[in-house]
């Protein structure tokens, strides 16, 4: 093998994806120290033991990083198998749908949780079972690093939940937590102070994958189906004294919101305004200009929430990493994307996880371009508005909405979106690391992770700039030969 260097190498697998332009700088980010890490949940380590887990995560993915799953009441990150998706390959051949609840997956100590009302959230799926105990040790001796990931889920049959959730439209409870209740923003803070000075971590990870009202009014989101735009959030008692403050007129912001339901309503049933539904829309922001101040609250309070765990973080250990999970709609939503804006993140995150699910995302997109489709853009025919939307975002034509469906996106679109995302973060320290899909459930018709597909999504990443990737949503749902099919990638890059 003589004569056959690292930038070869990368000259090669990108030639492959016809990508070969971007070979010198993925030569440049191998030079760096650089994060492969994965999502996983303790189920596993429960189900397969830790050094067996450890193993097949560090010979067939090339991992040196592990973010565990340490808090949420979701699904997506922690547990089994989603029921209905067939089981992997490898862990305990049967489902948790009887036995899963979430929580905390370690143990959680009552001396940090004096100011709030939520302190009872440890996990009881798995007995006594702490994955920090459990994996920390191992993960040290290997040279692996440990992330602790948890996320902005719960359920409302936890004791002390209630008063913490956010109020929708006409005042009643939500499911989802208000980040300017300062019962909720306490526990975020008090989780994240136990966790930095209980355990030896090496960062931590937090993610929210929601929005303002006025986006999930109008539907702009991946998902689809019909929804009551009158239970947006948040207008409890903290957001309107906060919008008071800034002089945002908390009773025209509702009456906005209320004709903005209504418009909604109609579009649902199909009932075009006379002067369309775009110019519709435009006349309810121009009369109501209260609906924009109103998301662009909400979204400062989870910046703020962002500041406020990563100062709390930090002055327990300096050195723990601090940073963030950017939901997926921020591939899809125009608007989403406005709201994230990396630069604006930087003094504040040590990394960003982008998440750029390659494959679901075909999915997404055709569910997404399905629900706007039906409101702000219903005048427009769905083949159109889904070209539209490759054009604002910068993708290529990744195919009709059907072919999407079957098909998902391809490695272009993640090399385009690390892209896009190293030129956002320009000037800032923030290391990026763009989470890649193996096997998130589609639909039974639906595009399935492959080896390859799952190859070339972390050629691409690198060779758009990224300093490290994130294997994706968590290992007890993954393929093993697709999981090997990102540590070809790695080994084919020199990185492992």
């Amino acid at each position: 093998m003589s004569g056959i260097t690292r930038r070869s190498l990368l000259t090669a697998s990108a030639t492959g994806l016809g990508l070969s332009r971007f070979a010198p700088l993925a030569a440049q980010t191998a030079s760096r120290k650089t994060t492969i890490g994965i999502q996983i949940g303790a189920v596993s380590f429960v189900d397969e033991g830790v050094e067996p887990v450890l193993d097949i995560l560090q010979g067939k993915g090339r991992v040196n990083t592990l973010f565990v799953a340490a808090f949420t009441y979701g699904r997506g990150i922690a547990g089994r198998q989603i029921p209905g998706q067939p089981l992997p390959d490898h862990g305990k051949q049967q489902y948790d749908t009887d036995t899963f609840h979430g929580g905390s997956y370690t143990a959680v100590h009552p001396k940090y949780f004096s100011n709030t009302s939520l302190r009872d959230v440890r996990a009881a799926d798995l007995g006594n079972f702490d994955v920090f105990e459990a994996v920390l040790p191992a993960a040290k001796k290997r040279g692996l690093k440990t992330i602790a990931w948890f996320e902005d889920v719960f359920r409302n049959d936890t004791p002390g939940v209630r008063e913490l959730e956010e109020r929708d439209l006409g005042g009643r409870n939500a499911t989802t937590l208000c980040f300017n209740n300062p019962g909720y923003r306490n526990f975020l803070l008090d989780l994240v102070e136990d966790y930095s000075r209980t355990w030896d971590l090496d960062g931590i990870m937090w993610g929210s994958e929601r929005q303002g009202a006025f986006s999930n009014a109008l539907g702009s989101r991946h998902g689809g189906g019909n929804w009551d735009p009158a239970r947006v959030t948040c207008f409890c008692e903290y957001c309107q004294k906060k919008a008071a403050a800034r002089g945002i007129s908390f009773e025209r912001a509702h009456a906005g919101f209320e004709q903005l339901a209504e418009f909604v309503r109609s579009a649902q049933k199909g009932t075009k305004p006379t002067d369309g539904y775009y110019v519709e829309l435009w006349r309810l922001m121009l009369r109501y200009p209260e609906l924009l101040a109103w998301e662009n609250l909400w979204h400062d309070s989870l910046r703020e929430t962002y500041q406020a765990i990563y100062a709390k973080i930090k002055s327990v250990k300096p050195a723990i990493g601090v940073g963030w999970h950017i939901w997926h709609n921020n591939s899809f939503s125009p608007i989403y994307r406005a709201e994230q804006d990396l630069k604006v993140l930087g003094p504040y995150s040590d990394f960003l996880k982008i998440v750029i699910y390659h494959n679901v995302a075909g999915e997404r997109m055709a569910q997404y371009v399905g629900s706007v489709g039906r409101t702000a853009y219903g005048d427009v025919p769905k083949e159109e508005l889904l070209r539209f939307h490759y054009d604002v975002l910068g993708y290529k034509d990744e195919g009709s909405l059907e072919q999407i469906a079957k098909n998902g996106f391809s490695a272009d679109y993640v090399l385009r979106e690390t892209q896009r995302a190293r030129a956002g973060m320009a000037g800032a320290k923030t290391l990026l690391w763009p989470g890649i899909d193996i096997d998130i459930p589609t639909g039974a018709a639906n595009s399935k992770c492959t080896p390859a597909g799952t190859r070339d999504a972390v050629l691409a990443a690198f060779h758009g700039g990224a300093d490290g990737v994130i294997l994706s949503r968590k290992y007890s749902e993954m393929k093993l030969a697709n999981l090997a099919g990102a540590g070809e990638a790695i080994q084919s890059l020199g990185l492992g």
